[in-house]
């Protein structure tokens, strides 16, 4: 708890994410992920206890978060994609599946 008995400086953060140029981006994830989270009009609620949200298309390869893009896996299975040198993905493909 970083921030007990002094204010938590919001600006300055603000500014360091501006810098990372993650505020959009991390904006999509946390929306995608709030309405996996939450009831849409039909009330139907998934449930993602323990699962990934995977990207069909990944980001890397110009995929979006759009909810159409997006889809539950486990784990071990969103995590085990063939991998470049620079860590992105090879192909959409997963180790398990084949």
């Amino acid at each position: 708890m970083p921030y007990v008995n002094k204010p938590r400086p919001y600006k300055k953060e603000y500014q360091q994410q501006k810098a990372r140029k993650e505020g959009p981006a991390r904006a999509a994830r946390e929306r995608a992920r709030y309405e996996f989270d939450n009831p849409g009009k039909d009330g139907k609620v998934i449930k993602r206890k323990g699962k990934d949200i995977e990207h069909v298309k990944p980001l890397s390869k110009g995929g979006d978060s759009s909810l159409s893009n997006l889809r539950l896996e486990s784990p071990s299975d969103n995590r085990s994609f063939y991998r470049n040198s620079d860590h992105t993905v090879k192909r959409n493909v997963s180790r398990k599946k084949k």
